[in-house]
């Protein structure tokens, strides 16, 4: 997610101490409308990851904002953070984020195009690894009615779907032989290295995917 340019809000930034003299919190970050709370009627919650604030890393154009507690809510595609004066969280605009990381490692891009997918949204997804393609994860949630007598309307269903991105170019993933062909692999080799480190799609496709943009660079 970082880059050369990048640089290091607190770390590297100039003239950091005057601007914190007269702007505490760093106005890229506080400056989005104010998020709505999903429905209480709704079973589960729309977050992915954890549903309390913490602390993460979010990159805006190529500055990087360490400790900045985060939320990211899948249901919506947003980013959300927390407004130290208001005390509200607030909306990050999508389109502002070069990139960002949550606490439990993993990591998020903006990333513009692939309108003909359905859940796009706003086009942030999770980068699983990089090689000559980028394997990218869309984790997103929908509602599903409930019929039953309940104190809810509605249940949080979390979905994920998977690509290969390479020159803007995003490539659907839904089974193995679809990214070992995409990835140009010779699929007999391919598929003996797997079994050898005991990969495989249907059981776990983010590490099956990390593993191959990873071989991809050696062919």
């Amino acid at each position: 997610m970082s880059n050369g340019y990048s640089q290091v809000a607190g770390d590297n930034l100039a003239y950091l101490p005057e601007y914190q003299a007269q702007l505490p919190y760093f106005q890229e970050l506080i400056t989005g409308g104010q998020y709505a709370e999903a429905s209480r009627l709704i079973q589960g919650n729309p977050y992915f990851g954890s549903r309390q604030f913490e602390n993460g890393t979010l990159t805006i154009n190529g500055i990087v904002y360490p400790e900045v507690p985060l939320l990211y809510d899948s249901y919506l595609d947003q980013v959300v953070t927390f407004h130290p004066i208001f005390n509200q969280k607030i909306l990050i605009k999508p389109e502002k984020i070069d990139g960002f990381v949550l606490s439990n490692g993993s990591s998020f891009r903006f990333i513009p195009g692939n309108s003909d997918f359905i859940h796009n949204q706003n086009g942030i997804y999770e980068v699983l690894g990089s090689g000559e393609f980028t394997a990218l994860a869309k984790r997103y949630k929908s509602t599903k009615s409930l019929r039953e007598m309940s104190q809810y309307d509605a249940v949080f269903l979390e979905k994920v779907a998977f690509f290969l991105w390479k020159n803007e170019t995003f490539y659907p993933v839904s089974k193995a032989n679809q990214a070992i062909a995409i990835l140009g692999l010779n699929p007999k080799e391919t598929k003996k290295q797997l079994r050898a480190a005991g990969v495989n799609f249907r059981q776990n496709p983010e590490r099956f995917l990390q593993f191959l943009v990873t071989k991809s660079v050696e062919k």
